[in-house]
């Protein structure tokens, strides 16, 4: 932290997602509802969670946290992108930028050990019924979120102590809405290619290996399935679905950008949208059509006051 009195530029211009008029106007409108319903939506989810007695399964405990973290990454980038939509100067702070990178990766980290435990306790509730709520006990769960934000923290902080003494002297536009390692690495005045390789074999390898690991998982689940009996098959691709999706959007930005930083073209940001403006805001949406207890959850409160009206 000491560089820090040594470094030039205190602010970084955001290039964000320029354009018309009614572009702009579009995407404000577009960004501000899917917030709106980024935070309604994961909100209810904890809600209901905690308040319905049958949700108070390891499997709910797992998707309130994964909620949670949610609502946060998307915070951490949307009120900044739909404000700057607004502006005609685009600007952060040093220590805003930096403060935007460790919440960014933190919550991501802990967001990859969630989906881990969640394909974990699929595995455990197909293939091992019986022994489900001794294997998936309070403590292994309590666990997995502990375990994430250790995950989480050490993650951030591994490559965020390397870009903090970094010498930043010259241009400070980042093509992008939101700060992260490889656009503001290509800013700093030194040699980047060391700075590279720890990106890619830190958040790189860590992206990619979690989502082998999870399509692993997910293979293994359903070709046990297979062996015990092909009618269940359909019905395990049922209940895998939706985890399957959350995966698919979650990971595909993260590689795209990780496995090779320093991209030298702007397709990444328009991914990165996918990580925290659609599929935060459709998770809920995925776990809520394709969950019979969660439907059921919901559809309680609307009978109970039938109930009460009628009598």
């Amino acid at each position: 932290m000491d560089k820090l009195n040594d470094t030039v530029v205190l602010e970084f211009v955001l290039v964000g997602l320029s354009g018309s008029w009614k572009t702009t106007v579009f995407l404000i409108t577009a960004f501000f509802l899917l917030y709106v319903g980024i935070i309604l939506g994961n909100l209810f989810i904890i809600f209901l969670v905690i308040i319905d007695s049958h949700l108070q399964s390891p499997i709910y405990f797992l998707l309130a946290n994964l909620s949670l973290l949610d609502v946060g990454l998307s915070s951490t980038t949307m009120p900044k992108m739909i404000s700057d939509l607004l502006k005609d100067k685009r600007v952060i702070s040093f220590h805003s930028c930096m403060t935007q990178i460790c919440f960014i990766h933190i919550m991501g980290g802990v967001e990859m050990v969630l989906l881990i435990a969640m394909a974990f306790d699929r595995y455990t509730a197909i293939c091992k019924p019986l022994r489900y709520l001794n294997i998936m006990s309070p403590r292994i769960c309590i666990s997995f979120v502990v375990a994430g934000w250790v995950t989480g923290v050490v993650h951030a902080l591994s490559q965020f102590s390397f870009v903090i003494n970094l010498p930043f002297c010259g241009p400070n536009k980042v093509d992008s809405f939101y700060c992260d390692f490889p656009r503001i690495i290509q800013l700093a005045c030194t040699d980047g290619d060391k700075l590279e390789f720890v990106v890619a074999a830190n958040s790189g390898f860590m992206s990619m290996g979690t989502f082998f690991l999870l399509l692993l998982s997910y293979v293994f689940i359903l070709v046990t399935v297979w062996k015990r009996s092909s009618g269940d098959l359909s019905k395990a691709l049922v209940t895998l679905s939706a985890h399957i999706t959350v995966v698919v959007l979650f990971f595909t930005p993260c590689m795209f950008l990780y496995v090779w930083p320093f991209p030298s073209s702007s397709v990444d940001k328009y991914l990165f949208i996918a990580d925290f403006a659609i599929t935060p805001a459709l998770n809920p949406v995925i776990y809520t059509l394709r969950n019979k207890d969660i439907r059921i959850a919901i559809k309680k409160p609307s009978k109970q006051r039938c109930f009460i009206r009628n009598f």
